[in-house]
């Protein structure tokens, strides 16, 4: 909503402008930033998945870990297992 309002729109204006512009929701655009920061984290830092998750913005690692696979199509162990 606040975006809708810094824009000057109607958050349904904003939306479907969005949507048109990036070919994704907001939240949907939002949560791939979140996902592609956190898989920089994981492949470049030797943080804990938890830590990982809570830093991109994600309620918790169980729920970051069911995203990452769905988006990525391996689990965030086997990203990790891959830069050994």
């Amino acid at each position: 909503m606040e975006l809708a309002e810094l824009s000057g729109r109607s958050l349904a204006t904003f939306k479907r402008d969005f949507q048109i512009e990036f070919a994704c929701s907001p939240s949907k655009w939002l949560q791939l930033r979140r996902l592609q920061f956190a898989k920089e984290l994981l492949l470049s830092s030797n943080h804990k998945i938890t830590e990982i998750a809570l830093e991109a913005g994600f309620e918790s690692a169980s729920h970051f870990s069911r995203v990452y696979k769905a988006q990525f199509g391996h689990s965030t162990s086997v990203a990790l297992s891959r830069i050994d």
